[in-house]
């Protein structure tokens, strides 16, 4: 809990380990429904959120920014800021997709729980103000906890999720971006994201496969139906006279390995 953490930094004889992770909030828009069947109206959005703010307030600053593709740290192809720079909040960048969608302002009504992630329900309340200024109207429906995974996700035209990530880019984007995927949330389909998913499966020239990863990651940030502002860093506490070497940061608990690479000090 990041409300405590600071408290628990303090305890003598306890420690605070933190690796940039993969982790990451997403903000899921239903490509098959208006209209967020639109690339204009889903561009406006991811430019109409204030990712710094959000950083600072939700997150206590302990993470990183998004960059509307799934693809984290801890991976080995993450697309560097040169490769695709930084999105940031702009308003009236935001307004301009609008007026290309055909609209002046818009409607939405965004469906949240903190089930989805701790912090959801302010982190909807804080976009519903920061996409104000662009002229959509965000109006924020909080939903119930129970049973938040069986009725909204999947099922909601927009609304918040939650991954841990995954080890590897083909992992991450199989599981929820390929055309086929059960879980491909957004029900996105691109027929080049595609093509090049099945080609970097074989691909063993590094360089040529870091070029076919970045131009997927542009894919989804530029056409994709996931606004992904944030990364979460793993954070555990532990006692002092726990030792361990490097902590991985691919998944939490040090890789899901903790128990075979962390040792008590005798």
């Amino acid at each position: 809990e990041l409300k405590t953490l600071n408290l628990l930094g303090k305890t003598p004889g306890l420690k605070i380990i933190e690796a940039s992770a993969n982790k990451h909030a997403e903000y899921i828009m239903n490509c098959t429904v208006a209209p967020f069947d639109n690339n204009d109206v889903r561009l406006a959005l991811k430019h109409g959120v204030d990712r710094e703010a959000l950083l600072k307030t939700i997150l206590r600053g302990i993470g990183y920014l998004g960059n509307d593709f799934p693809i984290g740290k801890a991976n080995r192809y993450r697309a560097t800021e040169d490769e695709i720079p930084q999105r940031q909040y702009d308003p009236d960048q935001a307004k301009f997709h609008l007026k290309k969608a055909g609209m002046d302002s818009m409607d939405i009504t965004l469906q949240a729980a903190d089930a989805a992630f701790p912090g959801a329900v302010d982190t909807g309340v804080l976009f519903a103000e920061h996409a104000s200024k662009a002229g959509i109207n965000v109006t924020v429906d909080r939903v119930p906890d129970d049973g938040y995974w069986s009725d909204i996700w999947l099922q909601s035209p927009f609304c918040f999720c939650f991954w841990f990530g995954r080890p590897t880019e083909d992992m991450m984007f199989s599981t929820t971006y390929a055309a086929e995927a059960a879980w491909n949330d957004a029900h996105w389909q691109h027929e080049r994201f595609n093509k090049l998913l099945v080609e970097a499966r074989a691909m063993l020239d590094v360089v040529k496969r870091r070029e076919i990863y970045v131009e997927m990651q542009r894919i989804v940030r530029d056409d994709g139906g996931t606004i992904i502002p944030l990364f979460a860093s793993d954070l555990m506490a532990a006692t002092d006279k726990l030792k361990h070497g490097k902590v991985a940061a691919n998944i939490q608990m040090d890789g899901l390995r903790i128990a075979e690479r962390w040792w008590f000090d005798s």
